[in-house]
């Protein structure tokens, strides 16, 4: 049975702020409030995957300490966005 669109969503946000840091719950979560409801299918799955991600090196990339990879510098560089208010 496949998940329907609402528990997906719900299902991101969760994981977006219930990360293993501090700094990421919060940066993602306010990122998931703002972005998830307007993003496609592609655009979640490719979030999902950016959760997958380790902590430590998402926000150094976020944080612009180190150069996040290149299939991920769009994302990045939105959720950056979003964290500094820009």
């Amino acid at each position: 049975m496949s998940e329907t669109r609402e528990n997906r969503l719900k299902r991101l946000q969760m994981r977006s702020m219930r990360r293993g840091i501090k700094e990421m719950d919060i940066i993602l979560m306010r990122y998931a409030a703002v972005r998830l409801e307007a993003m496609d299918d592609a655009a979640l799955d490719a979030y999902e995957l950016l959760l997958n991600e380790n902590d430590q090196d998402l926000y150094q990339w976020v944080s612009g300490q180190q150069e996040a990879p290149a299939d991920l510098q769009a994302q990045i560089a939105d959720v950056r966005a979003i964290a500094t208010g820009l």
